[in-house]
This record gives structure tokens, sequence and C-alpha cells, in this order.
């Protein structure tokens, strides 16, 4: 007997359907619709936590060919709510893989969809702007599906921080397992080694949803970060005597979680501050400015940035649908050092009375892939300038 294909389908709010081979679970999912220009790791974007309550199209014509490595997820599991991509690989093949695309996200409850046309998909969004929409690989019809979409309350004004952060405070790695030195085998290159003694320094973390992966680079870095969930009081992370602080990147409407803006307004008074992504907008919000919604946002590893300070464009890697108003953070007295260059939109910012920047692009996500890993480096001078 010939093995029967499922089908599934994603409806957009605007009535448009487009239907293809279902993988993954056999579930029903809202949420907004989004597109990442990625050639390659599908597995990070599945588990950033920005990505929550998001349906993701991959651009990138096949996804899947190396499986899933358990080492490389940047959360606890799947946080998209679908994924659809042209052509899922019918191999998964990597000496570090341990599972395939479509029986983890069939563990995980998520729903994808293959073989529909990403670049209509990709296309309509650009045009469009951002559209709530529902995937389903179960039998419902396409009007129930499109009425789903248009039930979705959508992103603006909605805190989905506290569905990601952590539910209580912990110390990331305290054995250090996740900074051994990494060696090339026959060769006396450590590609991690330091050749000076530096002292670390105790980063209070603030997870808005945080990637693992910003939280292995603070540590190969100096760091011993101390992770806090999105609502901890000042008094509970001044408990630790930190050294400096962090802000994580995160999902949803920046401007929703007031909460960590009146906790940030203080913390920046007193600690070295860096925030990425999300992190970058509770600053804004901290120093009353605003933030807005992008037509289509920013999402993939090919983003160029340019630094109005030093001139230098990196290309960088971006995961956001919200965006900084400049006039209002210069009124606020912020300088902005770096503008995306496909829309001028602000990619960072520094005070100018205090030891504190941020920027709204992840530097741990090796865009490049190493351009934009020396503002680590930058943390961590500051901090070290700050306690001299």
């Amino acid at each position: 007997m010939a093995k029967t294909t499922r089908t599934g389908l994603i409806a957009f709010e605007d009535g448009t359907v487009f239907r293809g081979r279902a993988f993954g679970a056999v579930a029903t999912n809202v949420g907004e619709a989004c597109f990442n220009t990625s050639m390659t790791g599908y597995q990070e974007i599945l588990t950033d936590p920005s990505y929550f309550s998001q349906i993701v199209t991959m651009t990138a014509v096949q996804i899947g060919n190396y499986g899933i490595c358990p080492d490389d997820v940047e959360s606890d599991g799947p946080k998209v709510k679908g994924f659809i991509v042209r052509e899922i690989s019918p191999v998964a093949s990597n000496w570090r893989s341990n599972i395939s695309i479509q029986d983890y996200l069939a563990e995980a409850g998520i729903p994808g969809i293959e073989g529909v046309d990403t670049r209509a998909i990709t296309k309509k969004l650009r045009v469009s702007g951002a559209l709530k929409a529902c995937i389903t690989t179960e039998d419902i019809s396409e009007e129930d599906a499109i009425q789903r979409a248009k039930d979705f309350g959508g992103l603006i004004g909605v805190d989905f921080v506290k569905e990601v952060t952590a539910k209580e405070a912990y110390q990331w790695d305290p054995e250090m397992k996740q900074s051994t030195p990494f060696t090339v085998v026959g060769t006396d290159l450590n590609l991690n080694a330091d050749k000076t003694e530096k002292p670390r320094f105790k980063v209070a973390a603030m997870d808005f949803g945080g990637k693992f992966s910003i939280y292995r680079k603070l540590q190969h870095h100096g760091f011993d970060v101390h992770v806090f969930p999105a609502t901890a009081s000042v008094a509970e992370i001044q408990a630790i005597e930190p050294d400096c602080v962090f802000l994580s990147n995160g999902p949803g409407d920046p401007g929703a979680v007031e909460y960590a803006h009146a906790t940030v307004k203080e913390l920046i008074e007193e600690y070295p501050t860096f925030g990425i992504c999300l992190g970058h907008q509770i600053i804004t919000h901290a120093l009353g400015a605003k933030t807005f919604k992008l037509k289509f946002g920013h999402r993939g590893g090919n983003q160029p940035v340019k630094n109005l300070e030093t001139g230098k464009v990196s290309i960088t890697a971006q995961n956001h649908g919200f965006a900084s108003t400049r006039e209002e953070l210069e009124k606020a007295g912020a300088v902005v050092t770096e503008i995306n260059l496909n829309d001028e939109t602000v990619e960072g910012l520094r005070l100018k009375d205090k030891p504190v920047f941020s920027v709204q692009y992840h530097p741990e996500a090796a865009p490049g892939p190493n351009d934009a890993d020396a503002l680590f480096v930058d943390f961590y001078n500051m901090v070290a300038k700050h306690h001299a």
C-alpha cells in the first residue's frame, strides 16, 4: 500500500491560502507570519525564544539536511508556532545530529508545511507587511483557518516575555563546561585561549527570552553569568552584588513590558549595562523614548549595519519586528551609534554619561561570521574600566 501524504495549509488574515505537504506535528496554530533569509541555522531559529508566537517561512530552498544537533539549540525546545519551507531534506546527515527536523517538530507539537512557494509568501509579506496567519496540518476548512488567523490578537501591546523567561534565578553553567577551550588537534592553536589572566566579572543577565549562545559568549569573554527572570526586582539583582548587567533578546512588543522598563531605568543608573535586541529596545523605553513596529521586520544573517562613529560596516544576524525611534533617543540624551543600511533604522546606541550601550542585532549568532564578536570584548573592557 502506498504511503499516504499528509497535507497542510497556511491561511492569512487577508484570505490568501497556500497548501502543501505536512510534516512535524498534527496540529493547528495561529501567530504572526514572518520570513528569515538565513541559509543555515534553522535549529537555532526554531528554538530562539524571540520567535514565540510567530510562524516562520525560510527563504533557503532546502532545510533539514544536517538534522538537529542538541548542543546548538538556543532554548529548551522549539518556540515557533509553525515552520514553512520549500523542501524538507529526506536525509539528515551529520555526526552531531540525533534526530531529524521532522521528528523534532513532531515531538514538540509544532506543525510544518513543505512544497509551498516560499518566494511568493516572502514577497507577500514584504509588500503587505506582517500578517496574522493560521498554520494547520489537521483536517479543517480554508474558511475556518482564515477566520482563526483573523481572530489572532497580534503582537502589538502583548507581553510574550512572561511566556519564555526563566521561572527563577539561576547561575549559567557554574562548572564552566561550556567554556572548555577548543584546540585544533595536532597544533598548538587554542582558539579560545587568552594569553593573560584577567579577572572575571559577575553579570546579572535579565532573561527576556535569552538565547543560550549569548550566555556562552558572555562566559567565554570573562563573565560569570547569573540569570534572572524578567520580573526580577532591582533589590533581587543587587543582592548578588553584580559587577554589571546584561539585557537579553526576547519576543513581542517591547512597549508592553513596562515592569522591565522601570527596573532597567534604575539599573542603568548603577551598573555598566549591555543590551541585545529586546534588551536594546527596553533601554530605549527606560530612557523615555519609544519603539515602533516595522513593516515586516529584519530576520536573517545578512543585514548590513554601519557604525556612524567609525564608518565600519558589519554583516549582522538579526531577528526583530520592532525598532527604536531615533529622534526620541537623541532627545533623551542617547547617541545613535549604528544604523541599518537597508532602511536606516537604529541598530545601536550608547549613553553619553553612563557606561551603557546596546545593539539591535545579534553579535552571538556568528554573522560575518565574526564581524560583531568584538562587542563582547567591548563590554568586558567597559566593565573593567568602570571597576578600575
